[in-house]
C-alpha cells in the first residue's frame, strides 16, 4: 500500500490541500472556500466572533472544511485514508488557534502573544478530522506571524544578501532576511487581493477573469476555461487596476473618473450607479462585472498596508529598496500575478519590481519539506525562534507610512 503525505494550507479565505507520495511526487491538489467566512471575511471578525461565544462553531466549520478537502483529494487520487502516514497544516495565528481550540483572547491586545504557539501534532480523533495520523500544526512566531510564513521560508532559502518575503493574503505576512537575522511582521490587508467582498469578485476557477489588457481603446480579458466571464479573481483584479490606472480611468488618488473626463472611447466603460462612479468591464443579460468606488478603496487600503509594511521593515533595518537582492511573493497570487500588474498598482517600490520572484504553492512545499525531513519539525521550531518580531499595528511609524502609501504612485 502506497504511503501518502498530506499538506494543508489553511488560509483565511481558502483551504488548499496537496497529497504527495513518499518520493515527493504530487498526486493531487484541491481547494475550497474556508467555511468560517460566514463569521466574517477577515481574522478580526472571527476573533470577535470567537470572543462572543462562537469559538466552537468556528472550529467545527474549519474541521468540516478540512474533511471536505480531504475527501476531495482522496477522490482525485483513488486512495484510502489509511494510506496517509503523515500530515501537516500551516495557518496564520488566528486560524491556528481556532483549529486547536485555544483562546484567541491575547490576539486583541499587546503584546499579541498567545500562550499556545502550536508546533505540535493535533489529535485528529479529538478534533474530528478524518485522518488516521496526527495533524502536525506549524509553530507560530507571535500573535500575528504564523506557520504559513514559516512554511514559505522553509521552502525558499534566501539569497546571501537582503531578501524580502511577502505572503499575500487577508493577513499579509512579511519576512526580511537582512543577511544575518530574520525579521517578521504582518499587516491587515483584508480580502481585497483575492477579490473577496467585491461585487464582481470570485475565487479562481471556471469563468474567472484572470488577466485584463487594453487594445485600441477596448478592454480585453482572459477567462479561465474560456467562454464568457462570471467574475474577477485576484490576478484579474490586479491587472484591471493596472490597466485602468494607466489609461487614466482611475486617478492616482483612487477616484474613479467620470466619462466626461476621458477623451477616448474608453469613456464608455465608466458608468454611474447608486453608489457613484463605477467601472464596467463587462455586461450581458446575466453578468455585470462592475468595479465600484468602494471596491477601489478596499483594494487601495490593502495595497497601502503592504507597501507601508515593506517600507517600515526596510527602515527598521536601515536598508533601502535598492539593497534587496530579491523579493519573494507567495500566497494565492504567488503563481498568477503579472509583474506589470504589480508595478501598475504601486504596491512595491518601483526599483524592486524586476527583483520579484513568484512562489506558487510554496506553503505546501514547505509543509511537505517538514514531513519528508527527519528533523523537519525541529527545523520549523528553530526558525520560529530565530525570527525577530517587529510589531507594526497602531505604531506612529506604520500610520505615517500607510498614509504615504495609499495613492497609486
Amino acid at each position: 500500500m502506497r504511503k501518502l503525505f498530506l499538506g494543508l494550507d489553511l488560509g483565511t479565505t481558502s483551504l488548499i490541500g496537496r497529497v504527495c507520495g513518499a518520493d515527493g511526487q504530487v498526486l493531487a491538489e484541491a481547494s475550497l472556500d474556508n467555511p468560517q467566512q460566514q463569521f466574517g471575511a477577515d481574522v478580526i471578525s472571527r476573533i470577535e466572533a470567537a470572543l462572543a461565544g462562537y469559538a466552537v462553531q468556528l472550529q467545527t466549520l474549519l474541521v468540516e472544511g478540512i474533511n471536505d478537502l480531504i475527501n476531495d483529494l482522496l477522490a482525485h487520487t483513488g486512495a484510502d485514508p489509511e494510506q496517509f502516514t503523515a500530515a501537516a497544516a500551516a495557518a496564520n495565528p488566528t486560524i491556528s488557534l481556532l483549529l486547536a481550540g485555544e483562546t484567541v483572547e491575547k490576539l486583541v491586545r499587546p503584546p499579541y502573544r498567545p500562550d499556545y504557539l502550536a508546533g505540535e501534532p493535533l489529535d485528529c480523533d479529538r478534533l474530528g478530522v478524518d485522518l488516521p495520523v496526527p495533524l502536525y500544526l506549524m509553530p507560530l512566531v507571535s500573535g500575528y506571524v504564523g506557520g504559513d510564513l514559516l512554511s514559505v521560508l522553509l521552502a525558499s532559502s534566501p539569497d546571501e544578501g537582503p531578501t524580502l518575503y511577502i505572503d499575500l493574503g487577508t493577513n499579509a505576512e512579511l519576512a526580511l532576511w537582512d543577511g544575518v537575522h530574520w525579521w517578521g511582521t504582518s499587516v491587515a490587508a483584508g480580502p481585497a487581493f483575492e477579490a473577496g467582498n467585491l461585487r464582481c469578485g470570485m475565487r479562481y476557477g471556471f469563468g474567472a477573469v484572470t488577466e485584463v489588457g487594453i487594445v485600441r481603446d477596448q478592454f480585453t480579458y482572459t477567462v479561465a476555461g474560456g467562454g464568457t466571464p462570471k467574475g474577477i479573481c485576484g490576478s484579474g483584479l490586479f491587472s484591471l487596476f493596472s490597466c485602468a490606472l494607466q489609461a487614466g480611468l482611475i486617478a492616482p488618488d483612487g477616484r474613479i473618473r467620470s466619462a466626461d473626463e476621458i477623451d477616448s472611447n474608453l469613456a464608455r466603460y465608466l458608468v454611474a450607479d447608486a453608489e457613484g462612479q463605477a467601472l464596467q468591464l463587462y455586461r450581458d443579460a446575466r453578468t455585470c462585472l462592475l468595479l465600484t468606488q468602494q471596491d477601489v478603496r478596499a483594494f487601495q487600503l490593502a495595497k497601502g498596508a503592504v507597501r507601508a509594511g515593506v517600507n517600515c521593515l526596510l527602515e527598521r533595518n536601515s536598508l533601502s529598496a535598492e539593497q534587496l537582492s530579491s523579493v519573494r511573493i507567495a500566497g494565492a497570487l504567488g503563481g498568477a500575478l503579472p509583474v506589470t500588474a504589480l508595478k501598475g498598482v504601486a504596491m512595491l517600490p518601483e526599483n524592486v519590481i524586476e527583483k520579484c520572484r513568484f512562489l506558487p504553492g510554496v506553503v505546501l512545499n514547505g509543509l511537505l519539506h517538514v514531513l519528508q525531513q527527519e528533523d523537519g519539525a525541529e527545523q520549523a521550531k528553530k526558525l520560529a525562534s530565530s525570527l525577530k518580531v517587529y510589531p507594526l499595528s497602531g505604531t506612529p511609524a506604520f500610520q505615517k507610512a500607510f498614509l504615504a502609501s495609499l495613492d497609486f504612485l
